[in-house]
């Protein structure tokens, strides 16, 4: 069974190492949520994956890609762990209490027949958001779980050593099996609550890939394609729920802008002066058919109504003929929803784009003692950009110091820097300037 999007394994012209790869990228998941299910245990379960991939490494290349190499990558690991198991008494007695635990809160799915692996991903997905774990390590027993990143992958991704990110896992791993943290789907009482959590852990994800908190790069498409990818399976194990369509369809439509966002050398490419023939159609048309579906049958959730600001952005020609009364009452429907600052920030500036700068900043120096918006440099950078527009140029670059003091890339400082530099303000006369809401309202 495949994922939506995935390549197959086994496609013609790939080497059996390539066969093997794209195994291991498309089943990994899977067939880690079946040994934890099988043995309880996630460690094993890891360390009987590695070996089956060891082993396919050294016998496919002779023997050829199996008619149904997941199942094979299964039958494997499961040896592998039994012998494991009949070694160490000690450690089977101690994983027989958990599989029988495990076995009374939720009888396991039967194998199918026709040897695949069954498709206990969306139990995995739940155990590594679970509320119990820590909020740092969600997202990276995720990566590492269902995405199959090595774990000096994942502390690259959180910008960590890989002895923290290590740590991190082991205490992530730690607290599932002390706390005995059950492997299983919540119950349909307690899915509202816990979906999410799983949902807001891929989301922030791609949203570290989208715009990277540091580093020499605004996009690190690589965790955005990712989290992509894990929207996907989710989507598919949970086809009915509205919310998991408009994640997805929030990704892709974002995602689209992907190759216009950033020009030859790494800079910024503001959506106004990008070129939108760049954009990826096909992404396009995908998300705005899920966000028909996440705005169907229903009250529309947080992600489904976002997915649909970023369908109209998609939809328009150019900035001046994108739909900004829609966009606004969108975020006026989203902040009854979620309320937040970042959400009211956000249509402070689409305002703007509707009735003009004032207006936009009227409600900006609104949200200025906010403490969520305390270090987030698109505030002060959304202030100076009114500002500029307004013709106030000292209180402009004031604004813009401090958004250049907080950006945490390369590319959004020397945007920031060229902004200050076009504003032709000397420094000393902006710094005669009150700092007002700029000093008072950032993240």
């Amino acid at each position: 069974m495949r994922d939506e999007g995935a390549a197959g394994p086994g496609t013609p012209g790939e080497s059996p190492a390539q066969s093997v790869e794209s195994v291991f990228r498309e089943e990994r998941g899977r067939l880690l949520a079946s040994l934890v299910r099988r043995f309880g245990d996630l460690d094993l379960a890891e360390e009987v994956t590695s070996e089956a991939i060891e082993a396919a490494l050294v016998q496919w290349p002779v023997e050829g890609v199996p008619a149904r190499p997941g199942g094979w990558l299964l039958t494997t690991a499961r040896r592998r762990a039994v012998d494991r198991l009949r070694r160490d008494q000690a450690y089977a007695a101690r994983l027989a209490i958990l599989q029988v635990e495990a076995d009374r809160a939720e009888p396991a799915p039967p194998a199918d027949a026709d040897g695949d692996l069954p498709d206990e991903r969306l139990q995995m997905f739940f155990t590594c958001a679970h509320p119990a774990l820590a909020a740092e390590d969600r997202g990276a027993l995720t990566l590492r779980c269902l995405a199959g990143l090595a774990t000096p992958e994942v502390a690259r991704a959180f910008l960590v050593p890989p002895a923290t990110m290590a740590q991190r896992i082991v205490r992530a791993k730690r607290k599932i099996r002390e706390a005995r943290i059950p492997f299983r789907v919540p119950g349909a009482d307690e899915l509202p609550e816990r979906l999410p959590g799983v949902l807001q852990v891929i989301y922030s994800i791609f949203t570290e890939g989208y715009a990277a908190s540091s580093g020499p790069r605004l996009q690190r498409l690589d965790l955005a394609e990712e989290a992509i990818r894990l929207a996907r399976i989710l989507r598919r194990l949970l086809p009915a729920e509205r919310e998991v369509a408009g994640l997805l369809g929030l990704m892709l439509l974002v995602h689209a802008r992907r190759d216009a966002r950033t020009g030859p050398d790494g800079e910024i490419v503001l959506l106004d002066a990008q070129d939108r023939g760049r954009w990826d159609r096909a992404m396009i048309e995908e998300g705005r058919g899920l966000v028909v579906a996440a705005l169907t049958g229903g009250p529309a959730g947080p992600y489904g109504v976002q997915a649909a600001i970023a369908a109209l952005h998609d939809e328009a020609a150019d900035l001046a003929s994108t739909d900004w009364p829609q966009v606004v009452a969108l975020y006026d429907v989203l902040l009854a929803l979620t309320p937040s600052p970042v959400v009211a920030l956000n249509r402070a500036v689409a305002t703007a784009m509707r009735d003009g700068p004032e207006a936009g900043l009227a409600l900006l120096d609104e949200l200025a003692g906010e403490p969520q918006l305390r270090g987030h440099h698109p505030y002060p950078a959304a202030r100076g950009d009114l500002l500029r527009r307004l013709g106030r140029l000292p209180e402009a670059a004031v604004a813009y110091r401090e958004a250049l003091g907080l950006a945490g890339t390369e590319p959004e400082r020397a945007h920031l820097r060229a902004k200050l530099s076009a504003l032709k303000v000397h420094p000393r006369e902006s710094r005669k300037m009150p700092r007002k809401s700029a000093s008072e309202g950032q993240r």
